[in-house]
């Protein structure tokens, strides 16, 4: 059985590994367009290689469970497809894989798993060291241009140098572009538009932006006239907003706000709680002293800096006690602190990585097996489907999983 991985990232390495190791006689190469293996691996997690998430925190049997994350949160686009590969390939399997390849990991109060080492070129170094070891071709700077199906079975690839037909073909490299995935697979396999998944969002309001470096652990978000809602640790930069918060609304709202050029009116809940919450806040810090300056009494969780920002917003003097609040400035201030409008003005990339929502249509492809239904022997993994997750190692996981799938369901072909 001769293999071509186009791709050589997470899935298609691990892919390799697995299908090499299950069938030893099979001919397994991966091409890769740029210069070396793993480059997005090697500065995820700001190079300390997020490798997965427990999902302590997700509910992975798709039922509501109290306290716990759905998987269609974690996974906007994707999640049926995840809950079945995740009983290939768990995120406990993906973790006893790599300390079996002399991988130590730690889990970190957020649930992220990463190498003990904090290094992400351990997690390179280990995947090469298996590709090397199960014995892949590995073709760097090969840019594979178009899968050609062949009429009695197989496929051709064109590219550099001549390359012999292959019996399967398993892509796994992620489309920056819609066309750019469409020239390269057969014509028939339907794919959906691709736009970034995980960004930052750039709000030019000069108060807010003179606030950079400052942390809200528990904020809430929202676009206005959408159901698009995110909650979580919250950022302020020195171009806008950023942290988990930031990015997960990204994800949930990617196609949203790619149609709208990155533009619209972000609303951000600073003390995550409904306005008669914050009123009940407000009424209990007025009654303790009425003679205090409200400018010393912030919420917890609100820095001092923040709060005077958000009295301002408010339209209230940072001299002003309690005493003078009345009825109206408490309503006032009670509705900025659950839903301060700012105008988002663009978007900024989230880090070295790049996350895009969208790549082979799931309606295309079995569910069980990730191949083609159109075209028998063609797989897809990784990046290449419109699959994607929310910030937390939660992508890489898709990407190990999804290659199980493909790995297991080649181990048990029985093409010669």
């Amino acid at each position: 059985m001769k293999v071509a991985i186009i791709g050589g990232g997470a899935a298609g390495c691990f892919c390799a590994i697995g299908v090499k190791r299950a069938r030893p006689e099979a001919d397994v190469t991966v091409f890769e367009a740029g210069p070396r293996l793993l480059a997005k691996v090697a500065v995820t997690g700001g190079g300390r290689c997020n490798l997965t998430n427990s999902f302590r925190d997700v509910a992975l049997s798709g039922r509501a469970e109290p306290g716990l994350m759905r998987l269609e949160e974690v996974y906007p686009r994707g999640a049926q497809l995840m809950r079945r590969a995740l009983r290939v390939l768990s995120p406990a399997d993906t973790q006893r894989w790599f300390e079996a390849e002399g991988v130590r990991l730690i889990t970190q109060p957020d649930q992220c798993v990463f190498p003990v080492s904090q290094d992400a070129m351990q997690i390179v170094r280990t995947l090469e060291r298996g590709l090397r070891e199960a014995g892949v071709h590995v073709v760097c700077n090969a840019p594979v241009e178009r899968i050609e199906a062949l009429p009695d079975g197989g496929f051709e690839l064109t590219g550099p140098g001549d390359m012999p037909p292959y019996d399967r073909i398993i892509v796994t490299v992620g489309g920056s572009s819609q066309q750019k995935l469409q020239r390269l697979l057969p014509e028939g396999v339907e794919v959906t538009p691709c736009v970034p998944s995980l960004f930052t969002l750039k709000i030019p309001d000069a108060g807010l932006r003179a606030l950079m470096g400052t942390v809200v652990e528990q904020a809430a978000l929202s676009l206005a006239g959408t159901n698009f809602r995110s909650r979580g640790t919250l950022l302020l930069t020195d171009w806008g907003v950023s942290g988990p918060a930031t990015l997960r609304l990204s994800s949930y709202a990617a196609r949203h706000l790619a149609g709208c050029q990155y533009t619209g009116t972000l609303h951000i809940n600073w003390l995550d709680a409904t306005e008669a919450e914050a009123r009940t806040w407000i009424a209990a810090a007025a009654a303790g002293d009425a003679r205090k300056q409200a400018a010393s009494t912030p919420p917890s969780g609100i820095t001092a800096r923040l709060w005077r920002h958000l009295l301002g917003r408010a339209g209230l003097r940072e001299d002003l006690r309690w005493a003078e609040l009345g009825g109206k400035g408490a309503a006032r201030l009670a509705a900025t602190l659950t839903a301060d409008a700012y105008p988002v003005a663009g978007r900024a990339r989230f880090k070295e990585e790049f996350v895009t929502c969208g790549g082979v249509a799931l309606t295309g492809i079995s569910i069980n097996t990730l191949e083609s239904k159109l075209f028998p022997g063609l797989f897809f993994a990784g990046e290449a489907l419109d699959l994607d997750a929310v910030t937390g190692g939660f992508n890489l996981q898709a990407a190990w999983s999804t290659a199980a799938v493909v790995a297991g369901a080649l181990a048990a072909s029985d093409a010669a």
